[in-house]
């Protein structure tokens, strides 16, 4: 196969859609996230306040709850998603400009509210927007939309996290700075305005209940469901146990905080965004199996970079950013090729909510191993749970390959 056919698969309006898409998704995290708690904390707060204002970030967590109402009613414009992606866009360039046109001192409920609703209709235009990726893409686009959605994403959240607060830092003033991030949502209107539509519309379900219950129905009706949805969760377990106490890790091992910082917040993101790309790339010539089945091996043998450091009595800097870069750009593949999974698992009648669920149980591992590490650390040293780690991956690259039959007939057969 000539490289020009790899590279072929970006080439449409139908992945540049996603990469925008992804920009528009990332966007609003920030800003609820860490960057809302530069400017509390600008503001005078106290540490307790600004420590209420992380709930702020809750409907993330329980968006596949309210899924079921976009499979249900779609909007009387622009088709089954794009509508819904305007409206929640136009809501959330208003919420953040809401937010811009307060000052967090005096008006501290009602910054909280609409703290709120930003995170709520961000977390509603992403089930959204993960719904019509998955409806407008080819089977054999699914990697490079992922890949491109990833990058988006993080481009998006340097926009709001690092430009906001050099921005905030004496150029523009915090209001005005928000106000800024509302006027590139509205930006994203104009995306969502642009993009093309899906080739194949499916039929909405006729009911609320049956947008509830069909989807759950249909899924388990498959054959090798549970332990499809065992892969989903244990497919990223390996790399999310691995990287939930690194910076910890990191600092202990003797790194100072600055060359942390560049290794993992800018080498590592530049590996991730490259092992996105480069498991696209990978895809179009293994598939969708083999390229689980490698990138998942690949997650869990770079764990061992850590325990390379762990086993050094003095590593080096050069150590740090190779283990760094070798684990990032494992991640990064595995993350193209988990989130190809769930968009091949997805009945088109029912995208919005089965993949809002399905993505909840991918996210599993990365938000409840934290109080584990911490014990498993105390009790056997970071040598040992670095290698912990890599068995921790194993199984779901074993439910990979026990799932072979399941996982190539989505390539060649996708679910109607």
């Amino acid at each position: 196969m000539r490289l020009a056919n790899y590279f072929a698969v970006f080439s449409n309006r139908r992945i540049a859609a996603a990469m925008f898409l992804g920009f528009a998704s990332g966007l609003p995290l920030a800003l609820t996230g860490s960057t809302l708690q530069a400017w509390l904390s600008d503001a005078g707060l106290d540490i307790t306040t600004i420590g209420w204002f992380t709930l702020a970030g809750q409907p993330y967590t329980w968006k596949f709850l309210w899924a079921p109402v976009i499979d249900r009613f779609p909007m009387p414009f622009l088709g089954r998603r794009r509508g819904w992606m305007v409206l929640t866009q136009l809501l959330l360039a208003l919420a953040i400009a809401g937010m811009g046109g307060l000052n967090p001192q005096q008006h501290l409920p009602t910054f909280a509210v609409l703290a709120l609703l930003v995170a709520f209709f961000s977390s509603t235009q992403d089930v959204v927007i993960d719904a019509y990726r998955t409806e407008l893409v080819h089977h054999e686009e699914r990697g490079a939309a992922a890949a491109v959605n990833v990058f988006g994403y993080r481009m998006a959240m340097l926009t709001s996290g690092a430009l906001a607060l050099i921005l905030a830092d004496g150029i523009l003033s915090w209001q005005q700075t928000y106000w800024v991030m509302a006027g590139l949502m509205v930006v994203m209107v104009v995306v969502s305005f642009m993009a093309p539509e899906p080739e194949v519309v499916a039929r909405p379900p006729l009911t609320l209940e049956e947008a509830v219950v069909e989807p759950l129905r249909e899924f388990f009706s498959r054959r090798g469901a549970v332990i499809l949805l065992a892969l989903v969760v244990a497919y990223k377990l390996g790399d999310a146990f691995a990287g939930s106490l690194s910076t910890k890790f990191l600092l202990d091992m003797g790194y100072t905080k600055s060359l942390i910082g560049q290794a993992n917040k800018v080498f590592g993101m530049i590996a991730t965004i490259f092992g996105g790309f480069a498991g696209a790339l990978l895809m179009v010539r293994l598939g969708l199996y083999r390229a689980l089945l490698w990138f998942g091996l690949a997650q869990a043998l770079t764990n061992l970079g850590y325990w390379l450091i762990a086993t050094t009595p003095t590593p080096g800097n050069d150590l740090l950013f190779m283990a760094i870069g070798l684990e990032n750009l494992a991640g990064g593949m595995g993350t193209t090729a988990s989130v190809a999974l769930l968009m091949a698992l997805c009945n088109v009648r029912f995208t919005a909510t089965q993949y809002a669920l399905l993505s909840a149980l991918a996210a599993f591992g990365r938000v409840y191993v934290g109080p584990a590490s911490g014990y498993i650390v105390d009790a056997f040293g970071w040598s040992r749970f670095f290698v912990i780690s890599v068995l921790v991956a194993l199984p779901g690259v074993l439910l990979v390959w026990w799932l072979r039959k399941q996982i190539q007939a989505l390539d060649h057969d996708p679910v109607a």
